[in-house]
């Protein structure tokens, strides 16, 4: 199969190491990057569209067309929001972009980077949590061909990429240590990337992905 992906988020950093992963890959032929600020990579598959304004994407509907998957990595953390600035972030960004994509490319597989502990229910005490359990819950209604919703901890980050967060590296010594008492709460970033390419590819019998989910995916058990 040929995969040409969109990806958002690629100048964050779970979503520089997706973008790693399908530049290297060879089943995946072209990427095209959504960003308000370049990702600054440069490479033979890759085209980049910087815009402004990710809330209105009608300008770039010419440029979606003929994708057959989407890696959304665009995020942001809930410290010091309150919970309308972080559902319009969170939620309201992501099922603008997700809509206009699945009109435009019904056969597309939609992955989505959520976060370990969201509340499918949408019912719970942790506003993050339940904003991210909605944002599952509607991408999953839409019309595209598969959508997986990745649910990481502890990412590991990729050594020699720029976007890593300082205390995720500073972690990286004990990775082996919380990968053998805690296998469901970690897994790398090489792991994440490589799942969402497998389960465009193969598919996966899950819709919501954990840590065990994504690695085993990224091993292409499908």
């Amino acid at each position: 199969m040929q995969i040409k992906a969109v990806i958002f988020g690629a100048s964050g950093m779970v979503g520089e190491g997706v973008l790693h992963e399908a530049l290297r890959h060879s089943e995946v032929v072209s990427v095209l990057v959504i960003g308000r600020r370049s990702c600054e990579i440069r490479h033979e598959k890759l085209r980049e569209v910087v815009t402004p304004n990710l809330y209105d994407l009608s300008s770039l509907e010419g440029q979606f067309t003929g994708y057959n998957a989407c890696y959304f990595c665009l995020g942001t953390t809930s410290v010091g929001k309150k919970e309308d600035e972080y559902r319009r972030i969170t939620y309201d960004l992501t099922l603008h972009a997700a809509r206009t994509l699945s009109r435009l490319n019904p056969d597309m597989t939609f992955c989505y980077i959520s976060g370990l502990g969201t509340d499918s229910s949408e019912q719970g005490k942790s506003m993050w949590a339940r904003v991210k359990g909605k944002t599952e819950n509607d991408l999953m209604k839409l019309p595209f061909k598969a959508a997986f919703m990745l649910r990481p901890g502890f990412i590991r980050p990729m050594a020699g990429l720029k976007r890593s967060h300082s205390f995720a590296r500073v972690l990286i010594p004990l990775y082996p240590f919380l990968h053998t008492v805690a296998s469901n709460y970690v897994c790398t970033l090489e792991d994440v990337g490589r799942a969402m390419i497998n389960v465009t590819r193969l598919g996966y019998e899950k819709r919501i992905l954990e840590c065990e989910d994504i690695e085993r995916c990224a091993r292409g058990e499908v």
